[in-house]
């Protein structure tokens, strides 16, 4: 009688073996994260990141060899090609593409002035989406080529004290499900992975800028728990995926009533403050703030 396959054997996944895999947004929490996971796999990694320092570092500790770094505010159209040359010159082709920049702000609707607002468009929407479509030709040449875009729970969810942030999310959201339904049939698939509040360099910034507090109902998450949802969408390709599935069970029930929303906010209001409070103290007991309450580098 032939023996079963193991388990092991049969949960083995996906190979990064000869693969390159460009993430944007490498030297932060969730692309490092997320590049030590397919580095163990095997895969050669290329940081693409507006801070060499930071990306240099994470590129240093990954796993294997033959990884580098590539420096370029990916909101240009020029830097975007600038990138994609250097790739196609060391490697021909890209395996896996990381769309894991972002940024966001606290400054509120009312007071901000609108080249902040264009700003913030560009580095979410339009950045991600340039670089997607700049970069079809080497998906093309890889045998299996993927997509993976970290987009936000703030893309099915409005927060109210970050509307711009909002709105590149849930366009963003929005573009990557119609792009994976187009390219689904060209041979490169398109995932999605969406987070709750994750304990990043962006978000210790926004909680010390006062930003919004409703995300902090429960305790920030892992960078490394984002990685490991991405991971299984190149085990398991799907459309998205929600590291805490139970969030965004909650949220999508929040918006079938949206008229509702402001008599249920308040109700979350405090719990997401106090919770905001604590993730500070956290912060300053890690030595993340320092004593002029700026953050650490």
């Amino acid at each position: 009688m032939a023996k079963a396959p193991s388990a092991s054997h049969a949960r083995k996944g996906w190979s990064g073996h000869d693969r390159v895999v460009v993430i944007t947004g490498g030297g932060g929490g969730i692309g490092s994260a997320f590049a030590h996971l397919v580095a163990a796999r095997g895969a050669t990694v290329v940081l693409v990141d507006l801070r060499p320092e930071a990306a240099d570092a994470v590129a240093a500790s990954l796993p294997g060899s033959g990884h580098s770094v590539l420096t370029g505010d990916l909101t240009s159209r020029g830097n975007v090609e600038h990138v994609l040359d250097c790739v196609e010159a060391e490697h021909g082709r890209i395996d896996v593409l990381v769309n894991c920049m972002g940024m966001t702000s606290a400054e509120r609707f009312d007071e901000r002035d609108p080249d902040s607002i264009d700003h913030e468009l560009r580095v979410n929407l339009n950045a991600p989406l340039m670089l997607t479509n700049l970069a079809i030709p080497l998906l093309k040449a890889a045998p299996d080529p993927r997509i993976i875009t970290v987009v936000s729970l703030g893309a099915i969810f409005p927060l109210g004290e970050t509307p711009i942030y909002t709105a590149s999310k849930y366009g963003l959201r929005g573009a990557m499900l119609s792009i994976a339904l187009d390219l689904a049939p060209k041979g490169i698939r398109v995932s999605s992975v969406l987070p709750s509040a994750t304990d990043t360099r962006m978000l210790r910034q926004e909680a010390i800028d006062g930003g919004n507090a409703f995300q902090f109902q429960d305790p920030p998450q892992s960078p490394e728990t984002v990685a490991r949802c991405m991971v299984g969408l190149l085990d398991k390709p799907r459309l998205e995926a929600y590291p805490k599935p139970s969030e965004s069970w909650l949220v999508r029930a929040a918006l079938l009533a949206p008229n509702l929303l402001p008599r249920v906010m308040p109700m979350f209001r405090g719990k997401g403050e106090r919770g905001q409070a604590k993730y500070l103290r956290q912060l300053r007991e890690r030595g993340l703030i320092d004593e002029r309450g700026e953050l650490v580098e």
